[in-house]
């Protein structure tokens, strides 16, 4: 039973992502229909004001992450998540309201407060569930944003325009209205010093008593991690230490340094972060949160309206990456990430490579596009599209997670809207196909870091992940 408490918790929690992937996907439904002349917008919105449509939410990502990051900690987890969720419905309640495209810009403005979600859940959840199902439970943020995004696609080739807005309100209202039936973080609890808090809280996802022993249990693990020294640099001769006397070392407590200070003494903290950046970067430029936010206009030029309208073609893509999505939650904690990463990322780019050679070259029939970009989906979401998010949830102390977890996540938004504002002029520039083959590049470099550099993290505690980037720093692997 603690098991399923945890899984309706965090899908609970995954509502708001399900939330932000309609909110991703629906510009692709509605990027045609705002430049037309039969737009519901007062006016037709003009090429500058569909590239902003497109990546205005990455900008206020970028704002409110940093703010998320410190209120993580001040007012918690839970608080933290209903105040984004809150801020989702009322951007959909401002593009319902009005037609005016200068609030529908706004609004998405708006919206991209909500994505520092991708933020506090992976984390929130991280510090909940049991280890044996942590990776598949983090990863549940990008099967419900695929989700989102593929009911978003079919409302909008399925229903008119306001049913579609009226829907996505419904159920971002009633995703905020259910965070109030899930617990606050344990570790943030005991980290507060709340420590009867905490016991009820691990009791409420174990799903047994506040004085049964497996509460002590994890109550003393959370403890040690909060306790885990920053580490000194470690000489060639230390690396046959294990991870007891790796424990035992002299130490200073993380608690009495400011975070700055903490990341300067913390070997593993900066690897950990180069690390995540990395694997983030991999995640936007492999090309994927490109087909996604122009789905419908790639379709439209890619494949003939004859053999699939470019509606149908989106709403295949969005099953593809939450059928994805199911089997990549799953074999994250069966394959491991590391082995993910290097050989979805290595598939992802020949499958770029296909598709850049086919809409450039047309060296086959012109149904055969859609089959390679669902395969390239496919790969991609198995990979950089969910090994990342699993990775930031793990790699971290819970000193400093949520701080160095929101310098991850402003990165990434950062990475976004460049590569989604710069994605029109550099497709007139080169046309589509040799974007593709950018991106192909990218998804081989990917694979090469992840060989060298990404360790193994299924299954381990936070303590012997830091043991473990230490230790790969001194054999010079990381």
């Amino acid at each position: 039973m603690g098991i399923i408490k945890q899984v309706i918790s965090a899908s609970i929690l995954h509502l708001s992502c399900l939330n932000l992937g309609l909110m991703f996907g629906w510009p692709s439904s509605t990027i045609i229909l705002f430049m037309s002349e039969g737009t519901p917008l007062q006016r037709p919105m003009t090429s500058m004001e569909i590239s902003l449509f497109s990546s205005l939410g990455c900008i206020g990502a970028l704002v409110s992450n940093p703010v998320t990051g410190i209120l993580l900690d001040k007012l918690g987890r839970k608080k933290c998540a209903m105040i984004l969720a809150s801020i989702g419905t009322l951007s959909w309640c401002l593009i319902t309201m009005s037609s005016y495209v200068e609030v529908v810009l706004v609004a998405v403005l708006i919206s991209g407060v909500c994505a520092s979600m991708f933020l506090v859940v992976p984390v929130f959840v991280s510090e909940f569930s049991e280890e044996s199902i942590r990776g598949t439970l983090t990863s549940g943020a990008v099967v419900f944003n695929g989700l989102g995004i593929l009911i978003s696609y079919l409302l909008g080739g399925l229903v008119n325009y306001k049913t579609l807005l009226y829907v996505c309100l419904a159920v971002s209202a009633g995703g905020a209205a259910l965070l109030l039936f899930v617990k606050e973080s344990p570790t943030l609890l005991l980290k507060k010093g709340l420590e009867e808090e905490a016991k009820k809280s691990i009791a409420f996802y174990r799903n047994c008593s506040v004085h049964s022993k497996l509460v002590l249990q994890e109550l003393d693990k959370i403890k040690r991690a909060l306790q885990l020294c920053v580490q000194e640099p470690v000489s060639p001769e230390e690396e046959k230490l294990n991870a007891e006397s790796f424990k035992n070392q002299e130490k200073e407590s993380a608690q009495h340094l400011s975070i700055w200070q903490f990341f300067k003494k913390s070997q593993s903290t900066r690897r950990a972060l180069l690390l995540a950046m990395c694997m983030m970067s991999a995640t936007i430029f492999q090309g994927m949160i490109i087909i996604q936010i122009y789905a419908k206009v790639l379709f439209t030029e890619a494949v003939p309206e004859e053999i699939l309208s470019a509606t149908w073609c989106s709403v295949l893509l969005a099953t593809t990456a939450v059928i994805s999505g199911l089997i990549a939650a799953y074999l994250t904690d069966l394959a491991g990430r590391r082995m993910l990463m290097i050989s979805m990322s290595i598939a992802s780019g020949t499958f770029c490579v296909m598709l850049g050679t086919q809409i450039h070259l047309h060296w086959g029939p012109s149904w055969i596009t859609a089959p390679i970009i669902y395969l390239f989906c496919a790969c991609f979401t198995c990979g950089a599209g969910t090994v990342p998010y699993v990775l930031l949830a793990e790699l971290f102390l819970p000193e400093i997670k949520s701080v160095i977890s929101m310098i991850v996540l402003e990165w990434t938004f950062l990475c976004s809207f460049v590569a989604l504002f710069i994605f029109k002029p550099l497709v007139e520039a080169l046309t589509l196909g040799p974007v593709f083959y950018i991106f192909a590049t990218i998804c081989y470099i990917t694979a090469i870091f992840s060989f060298f550099f990404l360790p193994e993290t299924k299954g381990l505690p936070v303590d012997a992940i830091q043991l473990l980037l230490v230790k790969q720093k001194n054999r010079n692997i990381v």
